[in-house]
């Protein structure tokens, strides 16, 4: 009986001291940001745009897989426009409350779009305190590469084109990511924006701002 009791402990204290496994996300997918002041800089370019610019910027989310409020969102897109009252991440002014447009995917269902407005409120906080309108339309999303090459298209109101980062994109020596990413839960990296549009009506305001270094291009997970 001994010997048996032996046996039998031994087992469970090599499952009592096995590592336990992370848990998976519910949600994840693509993820791509743009705004109208570079993040990928130094200060001193930081403090020239700052107040100036800056204060606009685009944000989206492609779900490859995954639920939310017990939806299946695979394949789905959802971008936000925003219009902030300063420059997005500078720690000495208020840019909230900020005024923001959602596009949906016009491929969802009434269900769908729903539980993706909601993930959008969850994923920008702050960002989305107050969206004017919530409009369907075609959503394109494509990482071209792993190293910042990306594009989006929401209908006619939405392009983005990005690159990754090279050498001659470091202009005085000390850039860092200046800014991080707008929504907390991305995994992204810096890259150019060739293509910056915002072309559509609703914020009181449309915007090119191409040629910077002010895009993130990466994933999320939740």
């Amino acid at each position: 009986m001994k010997k048996s009791s032996i046996l039998l402990f031994v087992p469970m204290l090599l499952l009592a001291g096995a590592p336990r496994c992370l848990a998976e996300p519910s949600i994840s997918g693509d993820y791509l940001e743009a705004r109208t002041s570079d993040i990928y800089t130094g200060p001193c370019f930081a403090n020239s745009e700052v107040n100036l610019t800056g204060k606009e910027a685009i944000v989206a989310w492609r779900v490859r897989q995954g639920v939310w409020d017990g939806v299946r969102l695979d394949g789905l897109a959802v971008v936000a426009v925003v219009r902030a009252a300063a420059t997005l991440g500078d720690p000495f002014a208020d840019p909230y409350p900020a005024k923001s447009l959602l596009f949906v995917d016009r491929k969802a269902t009434a269900r769908e779009r729903q539980a993706l407005v909601g993930f959008a409120h969850a994923m920008g906080g702050p960002l989305l305190g107050q969206v004017l309108a919530v409009a369907d339309e075609p959503i394109e999303v494509a990482i071209e590469d792993g190293h910042g090459g990306a594009s989006l298209r929401a209908g006619d109101a939405v392009e983005l084109k990005t690159r990754g980062l090279h050498h001659g994109d470091h202009l005085c020596g000390n850039e860092e990511v200046y800014y991080p990413p707008l929504s907390a839960s991305a995994d992204a990296v810096p890259a150019v924006t060739l293509v910056h549009l915002f072309r559509g009506a609703g914020l009181g305001k449309t915007w090119s701002s191409p040629g910077k270094r002010s895009a993130f291009v990466g994933s999320f997970a939740r």
